[in-house]
């Protein structure tokens, strides 16, 4: 389980994280949404050990993966690219068919469109196994095609390994197919907390609810 107390994160005077308290379950999908600056992405380095808090305690489990939202490629090609990360090659073929990218395991990882790049950065990340799997935007590059296969991809992966997924998303079809849990954030507070659905539907705070209205799904 990962949790979080008193949990900020401050530059200068500026506080763009405040979380009093937060859980997450093992085995847990949760979606983190909000509009741009609301704290997903601090949330998630903080999580992932990239950033440092400010302020409170966080426990995470002792193998965890992070695939940030710029994704970037190795020199070499596709293929390179994930056994980079220490995958064999079968491990490292069948991601590739997975998230529909063996046309493409001989082409340079760099000439790749962003979709295909992101797809790519996913399989590098699932080809290893962790406890605790934290993802910034991993469709905001795809198309409605290359979304489904991604949603598709970490299910199977969960799944496989029975590990918590931490993921934000600015798609309501990520939350809603993909998630147990959407946390709706606000200026790095929690504004609604819940199933995906629910939360949408009924999103508490007169702000979670205008911004429940304007995700376009």
């Amino acid at each position: 389980m990962v949790e979080i107390k008193n949990l900020k994160k401050r530059y200068g005077e500026r506080t763009v994280l405040d979380i009093p308290g937060l859980r997450f379950k093992d085995g847990e999908t949760v979606a983190l949404a909000g509009a741009n600056g609301s704290g997903k992405t601090t949330l998630l380095k903080i999580l992932a050990g990239v950033t440092k808090a400010s302020g409170g305690s966080f426990n995470v489990p002792e193998r965890v993966l992070y695939m940030p939202q710029n994704s970037y490629a190795f020199r070499g090609d596709a293929l390179r690219n994930i056994t980079i990360s220490g995958a064999d090659r079968s491990k490292a073929l069948e991601l590739l068919e997975k998230l529909e990218l063996t046309h493409l395991a001989a082409e340079k990882a760099k000439s790749l469109s962003g979709g295909e790049l992101q797809r790519l950065s996913l399989c590098r990340v699932l080809s290893k196994k962790c406890e605790l799997l934290i993802l910034d935007e991993p469709t905001s590059a795809c198309d409605t095609k290359g979304a489904g296969l991604v949603i598709r991809a970490i299910k199977d992966y969960q799944n496989n390994c029975g590990c918590t997924v931490i993921m934000s998303t600015h798609s309501p079809l990520l939350a809603l197919n993909a998630a147990d849990r959407l946390i709706i954030l606000n200026g790095g507070k929690i504004e609604s907390d819940g199933a995906p659905q629910k939360t949408l539907a009924e999103p508490g705070t007169q702000w979670a609810k205008s911004f429940a209205a304007g995700w376009k799904i």
